[in-house]
């Protein structure tokens, strides 16, 4: 009797402890829908480079000159064939090491300081009144026009770059934390001041992660146009970096090589910036973009 009323508590042990067969199957077909779109995404992406590798082969390979002019534009197996030669370059891994030096020191820098200070601005009227009549005349001022009071306010090349990297950076994350925080919900900071909380921790708790799309959205941006900016300064005033080997490319006539350089810049480019987007999602598990809700 008491081995039946055992093996009785067991089943049911058991049986409650199963999920329902509907929320299985549920997740089951949430999972492979997931797999779907994802093995969806890779063909469609891959089928549309393919077709712009063909399109760029056949051009270089029969010298297209309508509108665009071919003739002396590298076919992506003269490229291929480069590629080896450069990976086991020591010369080419250098400069994407000075690039990428550049680029964490100026673009970190700009984070704090853009973040912070669109922060203050954003919550504070003060700050706004004191700060936003400079930057704004600062803000249309190209990276490229800073170059050449970059070069005459540091007094190496190195750190007339990195300023000019902090500059592409700067404003875009700016704006976009300025704007996260001008756009939250004035009620949910009103309930939070009136349950008690101080001036930080409204900070803490309510404008931070309320803003804190927008802010990853600005890190993003300003993460490309601090390449673009570090290029430019690089070809301009560089002896090192992946600017520079791609303008020595030219100059030199080695077309392979500049096509090389350009890609280069764009994977690094793209690296990063998935790095941005990455991490800001794991910051921010409670955001979940329209997109990925539908």
């Amino acid at each position: 009797m008491i081995e039946q009323s055992v093996a009785s508590a067991l089943r049911t042990e058991v049986a409650e402890s199963a999920p329902p067969p509907e929320l299985g199957s549920a997740s089951s077909r949430a999972s492979h829908g997931a797999r779907s779109k994802l093995l969806r995404s890779f063909v469609i992406g891959g089928l549309s480079l393919s077709i712009w590798l063909g399109f760029w082969q056949l051009a270089s390979t029969y010298d297209w000159t309508f509108f665009f002019r071919f003739d002396n534009i590298p076919a992506p197996t003269e490229v291929a064939a480069a590629v080896t030669d450069l990976i086991t370059s020591p010369k080419f891994g250098s400069h994407v090491g000075n690039s990428l030096r550049r680029i964490l020191l100026g673009y970190s820098i700009a984070a704090v300081l853009a973040v912070g200070a669109g922060l203050l601005i954003g919550r504070f009227r003060l700050a706004a009144q004191a700060l936003v009549p400079p930057l704004e005349v600062l803000r249309p001022i190209p990276a490229v026009a800073w170059i050449p009071i970059a070069i005459l306010l540091f007094a190496s090349a190195e750190h007339s770059m990195i300023f000019i990297t902090f500059i592409g950076a700067f404003f875009p994350i700016l704006l976009n934390t300025i704007h996260g925080v001008e756009t939250l919900d004035r009620r949910l900071v009103s309930a939070s001041i009136s349950l008690g909380a101080g001036p930080f921790d409204v900070f803490r708790e309510v404008i931070l992660p309320g803003a804190a799309p927008s802010i990853v959205t600005g890190l993003s941006i300003g993460m490309g146009t601090s390449w673009f900016s570090l290029v430019t300064a690089e070809m301009i005033s560089g002896q090192y970096g992946i600017g520079y080997y791609t303008w020595e490319a030219y100059t030199l006539q080695n077309y392979p090589n500049i096509v090389l350089g350009m890609i280069a810049i764009g994977l690094l480019g793209m690296g990063s910036s998935f790095i941005v987007k990455w991490s800001g999602r794991k910051l921010m598990p409670w955001f979940e973009p329209a997109a990925s809700a539908t």
